[in-house]
């Protein structure tokens, strides 16, 4: 005679599997959970958050305006992450500068600020007010949780896509050569042992940063933790604009030297030809935007 013990074993079976099945699939999640975790944390390379660039770049009413701006436009629509801050010498946003921004499919901010009329004289600084407003407006719209650099791009240059993507990884303030500047081919800091040590220039050497302005970028940060960093108009004097920036935010032995070690021309002071118009003695029937 078969024992009790049989009968509560085969009633009991069925549930002692399920309680089996239900371990072996609670550790299979247990161990997919964790080897996602590792994989994830560790086997992988963390993705950087690409910072990105301000180009600020201050314009004025001209023939060769639009001209120049395309030019421009062409090269930055080429570059990721990219902001452009373009800022009118003008009492308003005209309609040449808004009409092309908002066909240029750039991200832009587009500001105005009028240079006060004592300051227009031959021999002034221009610009001033249009960086300081630009400046101002990253104080204003940005903060330490957004990565990026800052860059004075004015509208007469020509610049290499590559520029920026030697610029985009700035820590404090980065410098490079500029070509067709100060009277010569280019301008370049010179480089010892990845260190800046002094300036290949034609133009008063003695500055304290002999550097044109599409020579240098600034970390946001930087800019954001110096609020009284401003271009200056009172006791700078020609051609100084660069160094009184740059003295507020930095020391020259802080500059870290891109473009291979400041030996590539990335950047170039093209300065479009003044235009001609002496001929247009009549006006058209009708008006086309140039």
């Amino acid at each position: 005679m078969k024992s009790p013990l049989y009968g509560y074993f085969f009633i009991l079976l069925p549930w002692i599997l399920i309680v089996i099945i239900m371990i072996d699939i609670d550790t299979k999640r247990t161990v997919q959970r964790t080897t996602h975790f590792y994989l994830s944390h560790f086997s992988k390379p963390q993705r950087r958050v690409l910072p990105t660039i301000y180009a600020i770049t201050p314009t004025y009413k001209r023939a060769v305006q639009k001209a120049e701006l395309t030019r421009l436009s062409n090269t930055f629509r080429l570059i990721p992450q990219f902001h452009w801050i373009v800022v009118e010498d003008s009492n308003a946003r005209t309609e040449l500068v808004s009409r092309f921004l908002a066909h240029s499919g750039l991200q832009c901010t587009h500001l105005h600020v009028p240079t006060p009329r004592r300051y227009k004289r031959p021999g002034m600084h221009r610009a001033t007010e249009q960086r300081n407003a630009a400046l101002d407006w990253l104080r204003m719209h940005r903060s330490s949780k957004n990565p990026g650099v800052v860059f004075f791009a004015d509208d007469d240059n020509t610049y290499s896509v590559e520029l920026f993507e030697e610029m985009r990884w700035t820590r404090k303030v980065s410098v490079w050569p500029v070509g067709l500047v100060g009277g010569g081919r280019y301008e370049r800091p010179l480089v010892d042992k990845g260190r800046v040590v002094g300036w290949y220039t034609g133009w008063n050497a003695n500055r304290p940063f002999p550097i044109d302005m599409a020579g240098f970028a600034v970390n946001l940060q930087v800019v954001l933790e110096n609020p009284k960093a401003m271009f200056k108009r009172q006791g700078s004097k020609p051609g100084m604009q660069e160094s009184d920036f740059l003295k507020q935010i930095t020391k020259v032995e802080e500059l870290e030297p891109r473009a291979a070690n400041c030996t590539k021309v990335l950047v170039w002071h093209t300065r479009t030809e003044k235009v001609n118009l002496g001929n247009e003695r009549w006006r058209d029937s009708i008006h086309i935007e140039v």
